[in-house]
């Protein structure tokens, strides 16, 4: 179970490295509508997890 744990907060610490990445290589002055909506739709999924992982692990 240990080695589950670990595994998962990887995969959550890796999402959230992705996500960081993309939001520091945005250009404001060509993100689109669809850019943010997209990113907004990513960090309500990372969210979710977390609140996953969150509740099966306590």
């Amino acid at each position: 179970m240990a080695d589950e744990k670990q595994r998962k907060l990887h995969q959550l610490q890796d999402r959230m490295d992705m996500l960081m990445e993309m939001l520091d290589n945005l250009d404001p002055e060509e993100t689109s509508i669809e850019d943010i909506d997209q990113l907004i739709s990513r960090l309500d999924e990372l969210e979710t997890q977390c609140r996953q992982y969150r509740s099966h692990y306590e």
